[in-house]
């Protein structure tokens, strides 16, 4: 990974229909699709809403038992969790 993936950082996170979208710290914007992340896709918008994010680096839902890692996003990684 170069030096931009690694300290990529996200500032904002929303949900579109279909997508996980994060706005980064320098700029960037990431959309990518929910069906990536199917513990995100199966989840009711209000619990979308509830992350928290640790200083940017990852993305985190509680009660979804989901991690991403801004870094993974940009790298293009699933969730592998689910891969069977």
């Amino acid at each position: 990974m170069n030096t931009l993936t690694l300290e990529a950082r996200a500032s904002k996170v929303w949900f579109d229909k279909d997508s996980l979208c994060v706005f980064l710290q320098d700029g960037r914007k990431i959309e990518v699709p929910l069906s990536y992340f199917p513990r995100l896709l199966k989840a009711r918008a209000k619990d979308r809403q509830k992350y928290e994010s640790g200083g940017g680096l990852g993305i985190h839902w509680e009660k979804l038992d989901e991690d991403i890692s801004v870094p993974a996003l940009l790298a293009g990684v699933p969730d592998l969790t689910q891969a069977g």
